[in-house]
């Protein structure tokens, strides 16, 4: 498994730990997902290392403490830089590995949407617009890409115990504590999910287990969907 993330301790960190992989191995590569020369060097370096690609799983995505403010207040650049990063690197990164998925004769492309892309909340424009944009995408991609065995998938996590849960409670004033009470309190299973609980359900996607799903999105989100409305 190739990971590959802006921050190099924390890529280092993830590759180190032997057991993050199971019974494969991490290897990690520094990447700003968002650049089309990064995303060539990476899947690059993927098929000199394992000799192909068999899944992309674009799981990337930032929500800046600042950016939680209504969209007139929003600077252009922070819309570019969410949006660049959130989803036109889902783009670069398909574009670069179609190729080596098809030479293969197929494969499985993963994407992380969000809750926000089916319903939303105050203050998250770029968010929102980047997580509804990756379902649209996922749709057209799996008919793009069906007739090359090419199955393409999304995940929509509810709140998720990760570095984002900081910047949203700095951008809503609060304590990460408070910020996770808060959180749990709107999730029917009355808390936040962990992130091996949505790497589970990607690497399921990605298996032969489910081989007859593409173009769909599967909710990982202790039931928010369920209750209709919850922001």
């Amino acid at each position: 498994m190739l990971c590959a993330d802006v921050n190099e301790t924390t890529g280092a960190a993830l590759a180190a730990d032997k057991g993050s992989a199971g019974s494969g191995e991490i290897r990690f590569h520094r990447a700003d997902v968002s650049l089309n020369a990064d995303c060539e060097d990476l899947v690059a370096r993927a098929v000199s290392d394992w000799g192909r690609v068999d899944v992309l799983c674009n799981n990337v995505g930032i929500q800046p403490a600042e950016s939680y403010v209504p969209a007139h207040e929003l600077p252009e650049d922070q819309w570019d830089r969410i949006i660049d990063v959130n989803l036109k690197s889902f783009f670069l990164m398909t574009r670069v590995c179609v190729p080596e998925l098809k030479r293969r004769g197929g494969g499985a492309i993963i994407n992380t949407a969000s809750v926000q892309g089916l319903q939303s909340m105050k203050g998250v424009a770029p968010y929102a617009a980047s997580k509804g944009g990756i379902l649209s995408l996922t749709r057209q991609l799996a008919l793009e890409y069906a007739a090359d065995n090419i199955r393409v998938l999304a995940i929509n996590p509810g709140a998720v115990e990760t570095p984002l849960l900081a910047h949203a409670a700095e951008g809503a004033g609060k304590t990460v504590e408070e910020m996770k009470q808060n959180w749990a309190a709107v999730h029917p299973l009355n808390r936040i999910g962990q992130p091996i609980e949505i790497g589970q359900v990607a690497v399921f996607l990605a298996s032969q287990a489910a081989s007859f799903m593409t173009g769909e999105h599967v909710c990982v989100d202790g039931g928010m969907m369920a209750i209709g409305a919850w922001a």
